[in-house]
């Protein structure tokens, strides 16, 4: 199949699943910009401005998010604790006191996390990581707060930002207007006095495939203890290999490894064994990709068996839709300071888990393809998987290794 059929069979795939604009695996995932004017100045307000990751399996990995607008009318930023601005911009019309920023756009980065303390506040400089919120909550926010001048001083003087952009890894996002919501409101450490914003927006950022790439990121192969035979990813996964666009080990590497499918990222799920009363898989993703390092990676698999009770070795294992009655989707994701980077190609471009499940009886069939995973999805974005017909040959009964 030539690499533009492929091309075809992805954007209807990611059409029936939903995921170009709708993902039917995370109907409320978003990315919420809130902003909560805490302060007014002389000249202005001061704000805390908080980034929390509703998506439940879409990271946002290294270097991390850059957040900008356009100011409604000539605002200023003075100063900013937890982030900065990039540029400068034209402050030529002040002579003393000089604003961290004149920029009409300005785009803000996170701080890193060895930023001075004087310069931090609380769920800042994280490099503009954030984990999803299926694989940890606590991770998943990020906060900065802005000094803004040349600005209006109550409720009413103040006019909101507009154009809002989130630039990520990948890209793909598109964000809202700013709505004014509800202020809101603050409880104290001890827990005896709320306190409440003077005034508080709120923009909201939805993550579209189409927009992030036409062409998949990722593809998976197969293979099981029964048949000696692996089955690759498809040809021309991703793209076609060419001379320009990967090189072969020894050569000076431009961006990705040569390989048939030509994706940064390959999952490969092998059954390892089918015993009575359950089977075992093993799971490795390697990375092709010679300039990324994969930080807070995840990985989402749909498999009918997993409903049923699940062994993770070294993995870090969630039900991504535990309330469901058909809860065959699984969160996988890497323990933090041990596989949670999946470093760029080379010896160690790849992390690895064995998966247990038991048997449904009712269900279970280890025949055409039964044993295979679905659909999967690296980072929130979906896999191009092997034709069933492809796939390796599996018994029904029960074998050894």
């Amino acid at each position: 199949m030539s690499m533009n059929s492929y091309t075809i069979v992805f954007l209807l795939f990611v059409l029936c699943s939903g995921a170009a604009a709708y993902d039917a695996l995370d109907p409320n995932g978003n990315i919420t910009i809130k902003w909560d004017v805490i302060s007014w100045t002389p000249d202005g307000y001061v704000a805390v401005v908080t980034m929390n990751n509703f998506q439940m399996y879409r990271p946002i990995t290294s270097p991390g998010w850059t957040l900008g607008w356009t100011w409604a009318k000539n605002e200023v930023i003075w100063s900013m604790y937890g982030a900065k601005a990039t540029q400068k911009g034209n402050c030529s019309m002040f002579r003393f006191n000089l604003p961290l920023s004149c920029k009409r756009n300005p785009a803000v980065v996170d701080l890193l996390p060895d930023a001075p303390y004087n310069h931090q506040i609380a769920n800042c400089c994280k490099g503009g990581v954030l984990s999803s919120m299926g694989k940890d909550p606590s991770t998943s926010l990020s906060a900065f707060q802005i000094i803004v001048g040349a600005a209006g001083t109550t409720n009413k003087t103040v006019k909101l930002p507009k154009n809002f952009t989130l630039v990520a890894p990948g890209g793909g996002y598109t964000c809202g207007p700013a709505i004014i919501i509800r202020p809101t409101r603050f409880i104290t450490p001890d827990g005896r006095r709320v306190t409440q914003a003077m005034m508080t927006w709120r923009v909201v950022c939805t993550y579209s495939q189409f927009l992030a790439s036409l062409r998949p990121t990722c593809c998976v192969s197969l293979s099981s203890f029964h048949n000696g035979s692996i089955t690759p990813c498809p040809s021309c996964s991703c793209g076609c290999r060419n001379s320009s666009n990967c090189v072969t080990k020894g050569v000076q590497k431009p961006v990705l490894q040569c390989t048939e499918h030509m994706c940064p990222v390959n999952v490969h799920w092998h059954v390892k064994s089918n015993y009575n009363k359950y089977w075992s898989v093993k799971m490795t993703i390697t990375n092709f990709n010679y300039q990324v390092n994969y930080t807070q990676w995840t990985l989402v698999v749909q498999h009918p068996n997993l409903n049923k009770g699940t062994q993770v070795s070294s993995f870090l294992y969630k039900p991504l839709m535990p309330n469901l009655s058909t809860n065959d989707t699984a969160l996988f994701y890497g323990r933090k300071s041990y596989n949670d980077v999946l470093m760029q190609a080379g010896p160690k471009g790849n992390v690895h888990s064995d998966l247990t499940l038991q048997k449904d009886r009712k269900t279970l069939a280890l025949k055409k393809g039964w044993a295979f995973p679905r659909r999967v999805y690296f980072n929130g974005n979906p896999c191009v998987m092997p034709s069933p017909e492809s796939y390796p040959h599996l018994p029904y009964s029960a074998g050894t290794r």
